[in-house]
């Protein structure tokens, strides 16, 4: 059994997520997770809603309510949600945890003991109306790479430059909208990654799995003069900075985000009695860890959090592969959480069962680079792939067990040199299926797991079990026998990807289990195995995305 450690990239706590935030990190993550409980390994999937820094506070200012209060609720959306999506997360935390106030503290201290915190004057925004400076998101302005005049003060969403408050054209307060702002020294800390240049391309030289562009990002950021990194703010809300002089600053949100990945397996570690977070973090040279997220976030997960670990002297366990993923663009133009363009989560559940957005997102991932979502290819995507190739498989053999064989799976008959080179194809495709998810190739992994339906649709229409009962009712029983076992497994196979509608197959087949065993052994005793179990009827697998209905997504979701 392999351990394997799964993070997706923490979900900011300031509002529902959008379709590709979903796809970025947290559904590939899922989907993996899964697909490696299916194959025996020992798995702790862990996030968390990051929920301090400058949009946390934003988002309650806006709600009209204290942060705390504002962070409780919009956790409990944001958890509720992933439910509803079948994101089967072992834990799902919050950074604002006080097991992450004590280690990110601890990290501190780590760090300066090793020389690597430094305190400087840094100036900084200040905005007299407002009597307090300005980090961060509070500060808006024009970004001084793209000329877009809706950057913020820590990124501007068009170019997806980094930035630092002054660097901002015309900067305004978020808060007031004073432009009177002043430019004040306040005093900081900062990470010294500059003295970790070494370590970290020896560490990132040691990886091996990670896609090019994110290996290129990050060498990209470790050729270019490595910049120290103010870990350190001035906000009432975060975890307060132990250091004299320092009373009133916390610390930098994706300074302690990341450690929030640790603090959350604590947490589900307290949770039962038996489990040690140790065995996944501290010396955990048996543990495969991977992270998943999307491409803003690479700096900080090939940069800053190796740097925190590497530069701690500790055994912490560091990433052994990222995936990261390009941007899942809308209509032609960017999701965004800011300007509230695009298909949120939780519209989305309102629309149509979470399945057939998942089994979208993860068709078309954003693997190689960006991917547009548009309303008219995911109806036409959704309607072919679930409801007339995967629906229309189980449907119809279902339905014609039950009148012919009376809902069971049939006896009789023997395999003929149909079902053996049937057998003998379906194990080759389920090794590719299974060294493609292996290698987290998303799309082909959909794309193998959508030509196994096809195999199995062709196998029942060439075999035509309708047509045999009239005249060969052994061979009929043969046919049926074997597509109703090919059903079980397509189902099974598909498990990661669409967990509802795999479940509600195996269920017509008597089965509860919650994680379904990938298909092993010889494959032909597989298909023809069963015989007398009972099949429960089912109704349409998949309901197809009518015009109408097509329509009435196009309105409401319409670019």
């Amino acid at each position: 059994m392999t351990k394997i450690l799964i993070t997706s990239a923490l979900p900011y706590v300031n509002g529902v997520k959008h379709l590709g935030n979903l796809i970025g990190s947290l559904l590939p993550a899922d989907v993996h997770a899964r697909f490696r409980r299916q194959v025996g390994d020992d798995v702790l999937f862990i996030c968390a809603t990051d929920e301090h820094g400058t949009p946390a506070e934003l988002g309650a200012l806006a709600a009209g309510q204290d942060v705390r209060t504002f962070c409780d609720a919009q956790h409990d959306i944001q958890a509720g949600i992933y439910r509803r999506f079948n994101l089967s997360f072992d834990h799902f935390g919050r950074t604002s945890s006080l097991h992450n106030h004590a280690l990110t503290q601890h990290f501190c201290r780590r760090l300066d003991a090793a020389g690597l915190i430094e305190a400087r004057n840094v100036q900084q925004v200040y905005s007299p109306a407002d009597r307090r400076f300005l980090p961060d998101r509070y500060v808006l302005g024009t970004c001084p790479h793209c000329g877009d005049g809706g950057a913020r003060g820590d990124q501007c969403d068009h170019c997806g430059a980094l930035l630092d408050p002054p660097e901002l054209i015309d900067p305004r307060s978020a808060l007031s909208g004073d432009r009177t702002l002043e430019i004040r020294d306040s005093r900081h800390l900062f990470l010294r990654q500059s003295q970790l240049t070494a370590k970290l391309n020896a560490w990132i030289d040691g990886r091996t799995g990670w896609p090019p562009f994110v290996v290129s990002t990050a060498k990209s950021w470790l050729t270019a003069d490595l910049r120290d990194r103010c870990i350190t703010r001035d906000l009432a809300w975060g975890i307060p900075v132990p250091r004299d002089g320092f009373d009133g600053k916390v610390f930098y949100v994706w300074f302690d985000a990341p450690i929030g990945y640790i603090a959350a397996t604590q947490e589900w570690a307290d949770a039962a009695p038996g489990r040690d977070w140790r065995t996944w973090w501290w010396r955990a040279d048996d543990v495969s860890y991977i992270q998943f997220l999307g491409k803003d976030n690479i700096p900080f997960h090939t940069v800053s959090f190796p740097a925190t670990l590497l530069g701690s002297g500790e055994p912490w366990k560091a990433a052994d592969v990222i995936k990261g993923f390009h941007w899942l663009n809308y209509e032609g133009g960017k999701f965004s959480t800011s300007r509230n363009r695009g298909i949120f989560t939780d519209a989305a559940l309102e629309e149509l069962p979470a399945d057939l957005w998942r089994w979208w997102l993860i068709a078309n991932a954003p693997e190689s680079a960006d991917t547009d979502f548009g309303i008219t290819r995911f109806v036409a995507d959704v309607n072919k792939d679930l409801a007339d190739i995967f629906g229309n498989l189980v449907n119809r053999i279902i339905s014609f067990a039950h009148r012919a064989f009376d809902g069971s799976i049939p006896a009789g008959g023997t395999p003929g040199d149909a079902e053996r080179r049937l057998a003998d194809e379906l194990e080759l495709r389920i090794a590719a299926l299974r060294r493609q998810h292996e290698a987290l190739e998303f799309r082909a992994a959909a794309a193998a797991t959508r030509a196994i339906w096809d195999i199995a649709n062709a196998y029942l229409q060439h075999a035509a079990p309708w047509t045999a009962i009239k005249t060969d009712p052994a061979r009929a029983a043969v046919v049926t026998r074997t597509g109703l076992n090919l059903v079980h497994v397509c189902a099974t196979l598909a498990w990661s990807i669409v967990p509802g509608l795999s479940d509600r197959v195996r269920g017509a087949f008597g089965c509860s289990d919650a994680v379904p065993r990938w298909p092993a052994g010889p494959l032909a005793a597989l298909l023809d195995g069963e015989a007398g179990r009972a099949i429960e009827k089912l109704g349409p697998l998949v309901e197809k995305i009518t015009p109408e209905r097509a329509g009435h997504l196009a309105a409401r979701f319409g670019a």
